[in-house]
């Protein structure tokens, strides 16, 4: 079988935050997910997470994935270390198994590295193997310690290392391949003569050598693969990795981004051919774009299907559906369970909740389409406001297809405007009106003369 171990109890003190780094986001997904994610494309039988700091948390976001789960014990008289973290799960292997070790907060490594990693292993057949890497400032990592006949000899950790050491440039990433049988024969023989009075993992490495085992070594080529999250610092960092391969993906498939150093497509979006994001819009990983879709300024679309030849400018989309067509914005605010048809406009500071708005309808500026049923070809003038709330309960407003609408309208709902309808501006309407008339609500309008003369 082959059983994937990812290590993820730290604390992660540096992040300074209520929740363990594992559950931070990198692009609008956990830390923690992208390693997951690793073991399943790599088709492991059996993925398990070691946890420790904040392991409730991370248990009820996980618990609907394909892992399990072990507490790392933690307090005083328990050993601490990667050593101690590994063994705590060796009862989850056989001796003929190959065991995957990850960390959990190294979220940049690429199913094909893995992938090749895990070939390289099965075709040499080694007992233990470390994926490394070649890097320009080794500070912080352990580094690879090579014999004679250029083979891994041990991992020397930068607290534990002399100057020579620290000289080398061939660092362990973190990622390990052993056999069952090799872990067994060592874990319980860990011992934590080191300056952290830790069980580390790489001693394994050590120990098989000792026995007479060749430990081999995967170097991989980019060296920002491995890169780890143990501070803000470094989650912005990892951030902007992802977010240049994933910006670097849609443009490769045909997608304009004219700025990607500022546009934030989170992991998961769907973006169709020829669509264009221009300037600093933030397009969440659970939005599917239609093609030859132009968004622009500072644009945030998150749950959203959007459909082909939409324009978007500067305005929030969130959970709605647009088809194809519609024009939306500048500063239009689409809440969850909006619909708009085809060709529909929705304009300059409109908000559209909880309704459907038909195809050719048009609401230019400054309107609430709240709790609506609108048809087609209707116009909303400005300053209409769909009245759907009573202070207790919520009601639904039907505007039938080509009504007009005048400015500064107040439906109150429950209502129900019919076909071909027309509402006079400034009209406060609570009564339905039926296709084809004019409604208009208004006082008689009263002039009293010389009033501003009489107040002095």
């Amino acid at each position: 079988m082959k059983i994937a171990i990812i290590l993820a109890a730290g604390e992660g003190k540096r992040m300074k935050s209520k929740k363990p780094k594992v559950l931070h986001e990198v692009a609008g997904k956990t830390v923690l997910s992208y390693v997951v994610d690793l073991c399943t494309g790599a088709q492991m039988d059996k993925t398990i997470v070691i946890v420790g700091h904040g392991e409730d948390q991370v248990r009820a976001r996980f618990e609907e994935e394909p892992v399990e789960f072990i507490s790392q014990p933690v307090g005083e008289g328990k050993p601490y270390g990667t050593g101690y973290a590994v063994s705590i799960a060796a009862d989850e292997f056989e001796d003929d198994d190959q065991v995957l070790i990850l960390t959990g907060d190294t979220p940049l490594f690429t199913q094909e590295t893995i992938d090749d990693f895990l070939e390289f292993v099965a075709e040499k057949k080694l007992e233990g193997c470390v994926l490394t890497a070649m890097v320009s400032h080794p500070f912080g990592y352990g580094r690879i310690i090579r014999g004679a006949n250029s083979n891994v000899v041990a991992i020397v950790e930068e607290r534990d290392a002399t100057d020579k050491e620290k000289a080398i440039t061939e660092v362990n990433t973190g990622i390990f391949a052993f056999t069952g049988r090799a872990l067994h024969s060592t874990l319980n023989r860990l011992e934590t003569e080191n300056s952290q009075n830790e069980l580390y993992l790489t001693d394994v490495v050590k120990l098989l050598v000792q026995e007479g085992h060749q430990i081999g070594a995967y170097t991989i080529g980019d060296e920002e693969e491995m890169l780890g999250i143990n501070s803000r610092v470094q989650l912005a960092k990892t951030q902007a990795v992802m977010r240049r391969r994933i910006n670097e993906s849609f443009m490769e498939e045909g997608v304009t981004i004219t700025h990607p150093e500022i546009a934030q497509v989170d992991y998961g979006a769907k973006i169709g051919r020829d669509t264009i994001i221009e300037g600093p819009v933030h397009i969440d990983g659970d939005t599917v774009i239609g093609e030859d879709v132009y968004i622009r300024g500072d644009s945030r679309i998150s749950g959203s299907k959007i459909g082909d030849h939409v324009v978007i400018e500067s305005s929030v989309i969130e959970s709605s559906t647009v088809e194809e067509g519609a024009s939306i914005g500048p500063f239009a605010h689409l809440r969850p369970n909006a619909h708009l048809g085809k060709n529909v406009h929705i304009g300059n500071f409109v908000e559209v909740k909880n309704s459907v708005v038909g195809e050719n309808t048009k609401a230019g500026h400054l309107a609430y389409i709240g709790d609506g049923e609108v048809g087609r070809g209707v116009n909303i003038g400005c300053g209409v406001i769909f009245a759907n709330y009573n202070g207790k309960e919520k009601f639904r407003t039907v505007v039938h297809d080509h009504a007009f609408i005048g400015s500064n309208v107040n439906l109150v709902a429950p209502m129900e405007v019919g076909e071909g309808s027309y509402i006079a501006a400034g009209s406060t309407i609570t009564k339905a009106v039926d296709a084809g008339d004019l409604a208009v609500e208004r006082s008689v309008q009263k002039n009293i003369p010389g009033w501003k003369k009489k107040q002095k």
